[in-house]
């Protein structure tokens, strides 16, 4: 997203940003008391806050532990990646590449040390091995793959601090 002027926020907007960040399924009445604003002018906020781009999505974060019981536990890894060449086009293109794939959660170009770090979750370990010959084997531009798999989440959080300067 390009950002064509400067977002101006005051201390109700960045209230609204902290509470929607811990939880975006209060009803706008809720959000509306605890900034201490009216219901509308708080609908209307939280719209602008949409329509900036401050807010890019709300989505439901599933609990792992209540998840396994249906699936079992799957396997959480970190993975770096580096590829033989990095000039734009080849950077691009795993990156694309690993974005598509529906097991990768998190694609993150990285400097110095590897070119991507990938945060993967999958079914279990014939997972990961489909995985990473889908991204990593069949393509000939990476060059070294060093995975990391999770044995316990000590903390997960989606939470950008946000506060008044």
């Amino acid at each position: 997203m390009e950002i064509s002027e400067p977002i101006t926020l005051d201390h109700t907007d960045l209230h609204l940003l902290n509470l929607l960040q811990a939880d975006a399924s209060q009803s706008n009445q809720a959000l509306a008391e605890q900034v201490h604003v009216s219901p509308p002018t708080c609908l209307r906020r939280v719209k602008r806050l949409h329509e900036v781009g401050l807010i890019e999505r709300q989505v439901a974060l599933l609990q792992p532990d209540r998840l396994a019981a249906v699936q079992g536990h799957g396997l959480a890894c970190i993975v770096e990646v580096s590829l033989d060449r990095q000039d734009a086009q080849a950077l691009d293109a795993f990156e694309a590449h690993a974005v598509a794939h529906p097991a990768v959660q998190q694609c993150w170009r990285v400097s110095p040390g590897p070119d991507f770090i990938l945060v993967a979750h999958t079914r279990d370990m014939p997972g990961y091995l489909a995985l990473s010959q889908q991204l990593f084997t069949g393509d000939a531009n990476v060059r070294n793959v060093k995975a990391f798999f999770s044995t316990k989440r000590a903390k997960f959080s989606t939470a950008i601090p946000v506060q008044a300067r």
